[in-house]
């Protein structure tokens, strides 16, 4: 009898239980939680439930939609910024910026300058106003060369002076004929990268003040591959500059000191070679990147030995500089690879993982050199 007694006490006890039901507040709490933790996915199921609990609050969609982006959703993240400002709140001027920076990376020029004109209509004195007249002016310098003939006889001979290695045809046909620089700088902004670094190098040499200004206005541009901004920091430095120049890092114009960017590249050694091109075996068997990354991940490795020259870290194993290296990569593009997915496939460590990204990240200050509107996420966070 007593325990019949005591099991209709638990029962009258469990009917009295109110349901403890969680609210956005929480979710929203667990989410940021789990991001600062860098636990991406664990942050977006929790996101995504404080958008469940209330959906009519627009910052919950905003935070959700930042995270997308981060994730490298960004067709979806900009589903949920349009449904912001056409529905929840018009005056989130801000998901028009981040609009502009998303279609821009999934080059939709057209769109993203459609956007940041609606930006800068909405909030002319915005944070962001002087970044969305600056990626609106590379954009219509862009244009420009869009309404170029496709491939013009400068351009073959161009090409045909280049691959020659002739210094003294280049140097001539540069000074007399005006169609020449117009292709030669035509090509430094468009087509394919072939000849970009030769290009480079060539104003390097001739180093003249109309020279050093397209270098200049070069390393400003929001749409040139980052290693070709380096590239033309070097031959900046290399003629002599010094003191600040603007360059666009991380969505914005940035004054960089070039009394600190290194003026020589060490003599590459084979274990360094070794490390980028196992990351780029490991990275062609995936099927997830295009030759975009190829390049940023060469660029990334370049720039470590770089930097921390000549302190230049001891290879013992390469896998685990090579993994380190790609996860460095995913960092930097916010891509969804975790280190024990990458352990895995390169058969070391998470740990061993963890400790070499440390060295790369204090080094390039991967995490900072992020993605523009989730600089505007974590403001907001």
């Amino acid at each position: 009898m007593k325990d019949v007694k005591r099991k209709e006490s638990r029962l009258e006890q469990k009917s009295k239980v109110v349901p403890f039901e969680r609210d956005a507040g929480y979710y929203l709490q667990k989410g940021m939680f789990n991001y600062q933790k860098n636990k991406l996915d664990k942050a977006l199921l929790f996101f995504q439930r404080a958008v469940g609990a209330e959906p009519r609050n627009p910052y919950n969609q905003y935070n959700l939609a930042c995270l997308l982006s981060k994730l490298g959703r960004l067709k979806e993240a900009n589903k949920v910024f349009v449904h912001i400002v056409s529905v929840l709140d018009s005056s989130m001027a801000d998901c028009y910026f981040l609009l502009a920076i998303n279609y821009g990376l999934l080059e939709d020029l057209d769109k993203s300058r459609e956007y940041l004109q609606r930006y800068l209509q909405a909030e002319p004195d915005g944070e962001m106003s002087y970044e969305a007249v600056e990626l609106l002016d590379a954009m219509d310098e862009d244009s420009v060369y869009d309404n170029l003939p496709a491939y013009t006889e400068k351009d073959v001979l161009m090409e045909r002076v280049l691959s020659s290695g002739s210094s003294e045809e280049l140097n001539n046909l540069y000074v007399t004929s005006a169609g020449f620089r117009q292709a030669l700088n035509n090509r430094l902004y468009h087509r394919s990268d072939e000849f970009k670094e030769d290009i480079l190098r060539f104003y390097g040499v001739l180093g003249g003040d109309g020279e050093k200004k397209v270098l200049f206005d070069f390393v400003k541009n929001p749409w040139i591959k980052e290693r070709f901004r380096q590239l033309a920091l070097i031959e900046l430095k290399n003629l002599g500059e010094s003191g600040t120049v603007q360059v666009f890092l991380s969505g914005e114009l940035k004054e960089m000191d070039l009394a600190c960017y290194p003026i020589r590249m060490p003599v590459w050694r084979k274990e360094w070679q070794d490390v980028v091109d196992r990351a780029i075996e490991n990275m062609r068997h995936s099927n997830c990147y295009d030759e975009g990354f190829f390049d940023d991940v060469q660029a990334i490795w370049l720039d470590y030995i770089n930097t921390v020259y000549p302190e230049t870290p001891t290879i013992r194993k390469v896998e685990t500089w090579a993994a380190a290296l790609e996860y460095s990569l995913a960092r930097f593009h916010y891509l969804d690879l975790t280190q024990k997915e990458l352990a895995e496939e390169y058969l070391v460590s998470p740990g061993s993982i963890s400790g070499k990204f440390k060295e790369i990240n204090s080094a390039l200050l991967i995490d900072e050199k992020a993605y523009r509107n989730m600089v505007a996420y974590l403001k907001g966070g």
